[in-house]
């Protein structure tokens, strides 16, 4: 990791997008830094950490991404300095709060919210774009297209709410977010802070009074006033910026990446003298009289941006402001299928974009050799689906849900959520997630489905879920379950971290992000204060554990829990360095098809710790990939796989 906090003003350093915020949140003098993890923003709060005590700040992962901004908020009405961070997905969770802090006033210390967005879902299950949750919630936001704006953004952007009184956001994507680029650094703050919550301020002014009745349309006329006056501040943004001729044959506007790629394709197509781009970096609200000034003088506009016709929405609604004696613009990109409106922004769609809007023949390689490219892709490379890591529990505990379900055998299945175990949807979790939703999902789903007995309703139901997402967002619906008498089985997956995201702590380790110890909120005492069954099973245990879960599948009409407890593999070999024993294979024991198993723990079992030799027909262990855990040995039909104790 960078170190970042290095105080040598001028100074160039190669940062990720991520470390590059951070270093912004420190030049602004942050004092409270708060966050939930998940990919592509989960650097940030990291790299804080590590400094945190160093630096005299508090950093915290919040329990949830609500919780995460509520903490910021609560250091901001006291005159601190916050940040806050999560994915796109944890806005939604946060959304409710945001909602009744843009309006408020969130207090002098300044309040900044950096989202990140996965366009093409390259670390999520889904794509979405939050700019479009700012405008609805007027909070004003910027997106930067390299790390050095990044980092300046994110200074500006403290200043902002600090002056205004307003939360405000950061809205990054995964080429942002995970790309390295030369930042130069400025003066590092000092983040000392006295934090005093003063008697005569109000975070949610105006006060219900009899000569106010109705305070929420005065916060709201408040909240649409100050975003004219941030409008107008955003004209002669720094950040906002013209290349090209004065008046150009057609004009990119772009925002965030599309900056970096709208350059590489005009420059391949050597348009530098008929193509003008025009980069937004204070996407909400519009500088509106910037923009009009540039659409005045053409009459093509292609619009480049990541995901949702954003900005190409208020461009129009701009130009629809244009004076009549204005030639008429026609708008190419996302609503005129130039643009595609899902997935990545590369520089090849840009550069087709622009060869179909002037008419170019661009061919970006000789097509002999594209065809023969295409030809070797479809013949030497296969798919690969997603695998759990060896060794990991997740693999042993989908395997024993297996059995115990098959055992039963009236057809029940799981409900599962985010997190590694999503891969239980494909062959390396033998394919038993049947839904999968938001964090914490698998419980409300299987709360509702264990109510449908009155409908003839009789296969068992398994809710999965992780240890971390278990805290997240699992326990309000596993509190329904009890409160309704729901029959399902929650199963926590407790790996003892948040693997998916990068190892960090949750409420069940018992330590924080910086470092403290703490008493762990374990699982099964909170199962036991809501008097449901609970039982703690160690997933490498088989037998065991798919006894318990059978057990338990065929309970009562209420919930009951199974805690599937296994460091994660990762996490316990960084820390021990060592295998806990040597595996081998007998071959003469292993005869593939011939002993009538059909190659189980390759095809089936389906761990990467083990490879098929072909020539004596017999399963081997990959000693460059293998863990070494040991549960091949149960399930191993014949036999043949043996461990020993490391000396």
């Amino acid at each position: 990791m960078v170190k970042i906090d290095v105080d040598i003003p001028a100074k160039k350093l190669l940062l990720l997008g991520n470390e590059a915020i951070a270093r912004g949140a420190l030049e602004a003098g942050v004092g409270v830094a708060t966050g939930y993890p998940g990919t592509p923003a989960s650097e940030i709060i990291d790299t804080l950490a590590a400094l945190a005590k160093k630096l005299g700040i508090y950093v915290e992962i919040g329990v949830n991404e609500k919780v995460a901004v509520e903490v910021a908020a609560g250091a901001s009405f006291a005159g601190i300095p916050s940040l806050t961070v999560m994915k796109y997905n944890g806005l939604n969770v946060a959304s409710d709060t945001v909602a009744l802090l843009s309006p408020g006033n969130t207090g002098r210390g300044g309040l900044v919210m950096v989202v990140a967005d996965d366009p093409g879902g390259i670390s999520s299950d889904n794509e979405q774009d939050t700019r479009n949750i700012a405008k609805m919630l007027d909070v004003p936001l910027l997106e930067p297209s390299d790390p050095q704006e990044a980092k300046e953004m994110t200074k500006l952007l403290f200043e902002l709410s600090a002056e205004m009184g307003c939360i405000c956001q950061l809205r990054t994507v995964t080429r942002v977010a995970h790309a390295r680029g030369t930042v130069t650094l400025g003066e590092l703050k000092s983040g000392q802070h006295i934090a005093n919550f003063d008697e005569a301020y109000n975070p949610a002014m105006p006060t219900l009074t009899k000569y106010n009745p109705n305070p929420a349309s005065l916060m709201h006329l408040i909240s649409l006033d100050r975003l004219k006056t941030i409008r107008e501040k955003f004209e002669s943004s720094e950040f906002n910026r013209y290349i090209g001729p004065d008046k150009p044959d057609l004009l990119i506007v772009v925002c965030g990446i599309g900056w970096v790629y709208a350059q590489e394709s005009v420059r391949l197509l050597k348009l530098g003298d008929r193509v003008g781009i025009l980069k937004i970096g204070t996407v909400w609200p519009l500088p509106e009289k910037l923009v009009r000034s540039y659409l005045s003088r053409v009459n093509k506009v292609l619009v480049v941006e990541e995901m949702d016709p954003f900005l190409e929405r208020n461009l129009m609604e701009a130009a629809s402001d244009l004076p009549a004696d204005v030639q008429r613009i026609t708008f190419y990109g996302k609503r005129s299928g130039h643009i595609e409106p899902y997935g990545e922004l590369k520089p090849d769609k840009v550069i087709k974009a622009l060869s179909d809007i002037l008419g170019l023949n661009y061919r970006p390689r000789d097509e002999a050799y594209a065809k023969k490219a295409a030809d070797l892709l479809n013949t030497l490379v296969f798919e690969r689906g997603g695998a759990f890591c060896p060794g990991c529990p997740h693999r042993a505990s989908f395997w024993a849900i297996k059995n115990a379900l098959r055992m039963d055998g009236r057809d029940g299945f799981v409900t599962g959520d985010i997190g590694c175990y999503q891969q239980a949807l494909m062959g390396t979790g033998f394919y038993q997630l049947r839904t999968c939703q938001s964090m914490g999902s698998a419980v409300g789903v299987a709360s509702g489905l264990g109510k449908l007995a009155q409908f003839g309703f009789n296969q068992p139901v398994i809710a999965v879920c992780g240890d971390a997402t278990f805290y997240h967002s699992a326990i309000p619906a596993l509190i329904n379950g009890v409160y309704n008498r729901a029959d399902f089985t929650l199963v926590v997956l407790d790996n003892s971290t948040t693997a998916m995201t990068g190892f960090q702590p949750n409420p069940g380790t018992g330590v924080t992000v910086m470092g403290d110890q703490v008493k762990p909120v374990t699982i099964e005492a909170f199962c036991q204060a809501l008097e449901i069954p609970v039982e703690v099973c160690d997933p490498f245990d088989l037998n065991s554990s798919v006894q318990v879960l059978l057990k338990n599948i065929q309970g009562d009409s209420r919930p009951r829990a199974i805690i599937l407890r296994r460091e994660c593999e990762l996490t316990r070999n960084h820390r021990e360095k060592s295998k806990p024993y040597n595996m081998s294979i007998d071959s003469s024991k292993c005869a593939g098809y011939d002993c009538g198993c059909n190659r189980y723990c390759y095809s089936v079992f389906n761990c990467p710790g083990i490879i098929w030799n072909e020539e004596s027909n017999s399963a081997e262990i990959d000693e460059a990939v293998c863990s070494c855990c040991g549960v091949c040995v149960d399930i191993c039909p014949s036999g043949a796989i043996s461990r020993t104790e490391q000396l």
